[in-house]
């Protein structure tokens, strides 16, 4: 399947013009970036990178996709489309990465007309995709170590709850309930039972007996479909102490939690896990901090990014292709939507100790920097994803994972704050 068509319809139009007007062929640098991290927010964190470049590696014009747009634009655009590949550079902050404001995400070298085109699409990617891994980051922040579960599917999209299971185990979660997202990029899943198997049976223990049958004394049993303490005596009774969990999907979490729990040890099941659900975001997972609660199912919040549901990027160009053969910077001066023109490089300056200090961008210089640091712990952030329109930069989930947790650990301890407040460090042109 393609992805040719996954974009605006101006994209094509401005292809159009640029064929005829002699300029499709000039060489030209866009950026992707955001002007300010959404309102409130410390940090962003990069995802979508590896759908992006499974997405550049599928943009083809294809008979069907021709056809469609037969009419949209004229014949010297469909036949130029028809023989569409991606020859250029791109370089970009690897995903799991955390971004301030102006971090070039993306810096994609080529001809315009190869360029332009792949702006909305890679828009649509990243801006989705970090909006719910800055979420989920928060989120697993928040939680300090207890395991956090994806299960937004059923509040989104079902495409999009793909994508979102994969961005929220860069993020830290531990797993999703979203099986496409197991199938398609390898994050584990994990599942019990609804309210609705309870209800199937004639009793609560009929229920109980029949799960752990079927999945091992270790499931997680839901104890909140009628009286809570009397469902936790009878999963006692039916898995005896080797329960592996019980799941709160109701009710004052906290505490329910310590209650569950004081039974739960009352009963011989030390080791049974709490898990909690039912609307949680990062806020409510803090404010279970000190409640017995050994791990936490998020949905809604976490697929609309907590309140954020896109990070706002923006996709320019930055320098063009001049009288001379070189590239000259570019830049557009509308209020409040300036940008600012010049190809970037980008070097996370850190303190002695690796704690971050400042996002610094430079202009002028190759996107990847490979020049004596301005000091030692200054971290290049720029890798190469696409050379000569060969994917270059393809990595693992478990790549990205690790990248996030360093990445995030580097941060100063206000990122772990969830008031609201200014990026945690600045961003500065050097």
């Amino acid at each position: 399947m393609t992805t040719s068509l996954l974009t605006d319809h101006y994209e094509l139009t401005m292809l159009q013009a640029a064929l005829a007007g002699g300029t499709a062929g000039r060489r030209s640098v866009f950026e992707m970036f955001g002007r300010r991290l959404p309102e409130g927010r410390r940090y962003g964190v990069v995802a979508g990178v590896g759908r992006a470049l499974e997405a550049i590696e599928a943009f083809r014009f294809d008979e069907e996709d021709l056809a469609a747009l037969a009419g949209a634009v004229d014949d010297p655009t469909l036949e130029w489309l028809a023989s569409y590949r991606f020859t250029g550079d791109v370089w970009g902050y690897p995903e799991g990465e955390v971004y301030f404001p102006q971090s070039p995400l993306l810096v994609v070298e080529s001809t315009f007309a190869e360029a332009v085109l792949l702006e909305t699409l890679l828009l649509s990617i990243y801006n989705h995709d970090s909006a719910v891994a800055s979420a989920a980051s928060r989120m697993t922040m928040a939680a300090d170590g207890r395991p956090c579960i994806e299960m937004g599917s059923r509040r989104t999209h079902e495409q999009a709850a793909v994508a979102a299971a994969r961005a929220a185990y860069v993020a830290g979660f531990a797993s999703s309930s979203n099986l496409a997202a197991r199938q398609r990029y390898g994050v584990p899943t994990t599942g019990t039972s609804a309210h609705a198997f309870t209800l199937l049976h004639d009793t609560e223990e009929q229920a109980f007996r029949s799960q752990v049958a079927s999945l091992g004394t270790g499931t997680t049993l839901l104890v909140d479909t009628y009286d809570i303490a009397e469902a936790v005596r009878i999963g006692v009774s039916v898995a005896g102490p080797e329960l592996g969990a019980v799941r709160i999907d109701s009710g004052d979490l906290g505490v329910l939690a310590v209650q569950v729990r004081s039974l739960l040890d009352e009963l011989g099941a030390t080791k049974t896990r709490i898990i909690v659900t039912s609307d949680l975001d990062e806020f409510a997972i803090a404010a279970l901090a000190a409640a017995p609660v050994d791990g936490y199912g998020v949905g809604t919040q976490l697929v609309i990014g907590s309140g954020h549901p896109t990070v706002g990027l923006v996709y320019k160009l930055v320098a063009r292709e001049g009288a001379s053969g070189e590239l000259e910077p570019v830049a557009k001066k509308s209020v409040d939507k300036a940008s600012v023109g010049g190809r970037k490089f980008a070097l996370r300056r850190r303190s002695a100790d690796g704690v971050a200090e400042a996002e610094l961008l430079g202009i002028g210089a190759p996107p990847v920097d490979d020049r004596p640091k301005t000091q030692q712990s200054d971290r290049a952030l720029l890798v190469p994803l696409v050379r000569d329109g060969e994917v270059v930069g393809r990595e693992s989930l478990d790549q990205a994972r690790a990248r996030h947790e360093s990445a995030r650990a580097e941060l100063p301890i206000e990122a772990r704050s969830l008031a609201r407040g200014e990026p945690v460090i600045p961003t500065r042109f050097v």
